[in-house]
């Protein structure tokens, strides 16, 4: 004891202003790395990539093995190089949210505003429909990022956004109600697309079983993009939204309109970080 006691003492004897910052900026990018993946199966590999460390540091620490030692050493560097290819789709996701941190988002004219307003007010009155009538619906929001490469998975429309086109492209059984609709203000771009479907782990650990394709697929999108998506369910009617990976659910149209009227005030341009890629944490006045 006495001698972990000097050791301590010697450690902070040692330790100065530059020390304390060189910790705080390695602490910080651990934390950055763990935020990145969280709530993802990469959450999985890492905490078993640190149980195989710390095994492999206890075996070779406390017990004389030359040959295994000499098989982690030689090891150690390749197992290092595995791991952007393990997590390269985690490290991109990481790498498109940081890119899209510092986005201007320019403000808007009058008649873009009058566009927006009349989206959301269209999206709002079709989904409070289909959530009456228990029809299962999802609607993709385009904002800045592109998303021509998932217009194109579908059947392309170019029509004005109305509550009725809405409820008649997600009726069941007719030939575009399976797949998202892409809006662009007030105009539907394409119909019957297909997105990417999220490999999170947040509805896996849901205790609810009621989300599936169209819930992963609203996930999907707002992990690869900065589209909003909007899900009704099929088997409960609830209203759900999806925005940088992650989800609100059981929304009544009036929250829904709050959420994506929030999304789309002219005087985001003059916001933090925050409030700017997500809105929904803030209130809404009316």
């Amino acid at each position: 004891m006495t001698e972990l006691f000097n050791d301590l003492f010697f450690i902070f004897q040692r330790l100065t202003w530059l020390s304390v910052i060189d910790i705080l900026l390695v602490a910080l990018v651990f934390f950055f790395l763990l935020y990145l993946v969280r709530d993802t199966q990469a959450m999985v590999l890492l905490r078993g990539a640190l149980f195989l460390v710390v095994l492999l540091a206890l075996l070779t620490g406390l017990v004389e093995l030359p040959a295994f030692s000499w098989l982690v050493r030689t090891t150690l560097p390749a197992l290092l190089l595995a791991i952007p290819v393990i997590f390269a789709p985690e490290i991109r996701r990481g790498l498109e949210r940081i890119g899209r941190a510092g986005t201007y988002i320019p403000g808007q004219s009058e008649k873009e505003s009058r566009e927006n307003q009349a989206a959301v007010q269209a999206i709002v009155s079709a989904c409070a429909r289909l959530s009456a009538r228990q029809h299962g619906a999802l609607i993709v929001l385009q904002r800045l990022d592109s998303l021509d490469e998932y217009a194109d998975t579908g059947v392309k429309m170019e029509a004005r956004l109305t509550p009725e086109l809405l409820l008649q492209v997600f009726y069941p059984n007719t030939p575009l109600h399976d797949g998202a609709v892409i809006v662009q203000r007030a105009k539907i771009i394409a119909a019957a697309c297909v997105m990417p479907l999220s490999a999170s782990g947040i509805l896996a650990r849901s205790p609810e079983r009621q989300m599936g394709l169209r819930h992963r697929a609203a996930l999907g999108i707002s992990e690869v993009s900065d589209a909003i998506a909007v899900v009704v369910s099929e088997e409960t009617g609830s209203i759900s939204i999806a925005h940088a990976g992650r989800m609100i659910r059981r929304l009544d149209p009036e929250r829904l309109e709050n959420i994506l009227t929030a999304f789309y005030r002219p005087e985001q341009k003059r916001t933090g970080f925050l409030r700017r890629h997500f809105p929904y944490l803030f209130r809404v006045e009316e």
